[in-house]
C-alpha cells in the first residue's frame, strides 16, 4: 500500500500537463498498477455538464484519492463518470437527484450511495466512500 501512496505523486506528474488537474480515473489506475492488484472498488458517478454539485463531488473524490496517511485508503478506487444527458434512462432516473454515486458490485449490478453533502470535508468523503465498500 506504502509503494501505491508514494507513486501517486509521480503518476500525477506523468499524467497532468503543467497547470491542469490530474486525471482521476487514470490516477486511481496507476495507483492500482503500482499496488500489484486488480481494481477491486468501482464507482460510478452520474453527472451532467454544468452540474457545480457534480463538480464539487468530483474534486472532492479526486483529493480524497489523494489523501494520505489515514486509515481509509482509496487507491485502488476506480470512478467512472457517465453524463446522464447520453441515456434517456439514466436521465429518467437521476435528473433531479445528480450527483449520483453507486457502487458497482462483484456480479456488476449497481447500488446508489446515500447522497454526500456537499459541506463534507474531503477526509469524511474518504471516509464514507471506504466504508461502502467495506460493508
Amino acid at each position: 500500500m506504502a509503494a501505491a501512496l508514494s507513486a501517486l505523486p509521480r503518476a500525477a506528474s506523468r499524467l497532468a500537463p503543467c497547470g491542469r488537474r490530474p486525471n482521476f480515473r487514470a490516477l486511481c489506475g496507476a495507483a492500482a498498477a503500482a499496488a500489484g492488484e486488480a481494481s477491486k472498488r468501482r464507482l460510478v458517478l452520474y453527472t451532467k455538464p454544468g452540474c457545480c454539485l457534480c463538480d464539487g463531488l468530483k474534486e472532492k473524490l479526486h483529493a480524497a484519492s489523494l489523501l494520505a496517511g489515514t486509515p481509509y485508503p482509496l487507491a485502488s478506487l476506480e470512478l467512472q463518470e457517465r453524463d446522464i444527458t447520453t441515456n434517456p434512462e439514466w436521465e429518467r432516473l437521476y435528473q433531479y437527484e445528480i450527483p449520483v454515486l453507486a457502487k458497482v458490485l462483484p456480479d456488476g449490478t449497481e447500488e446508489v450511495l446515500p447522497r454526500l453533502s456537499p459541506r463534507l470535508s474531503v477526509e469524511l468523503v474518504q471516509k464514507k466512500i471506504y466504508s461502502a465498500f467495506d460493508q
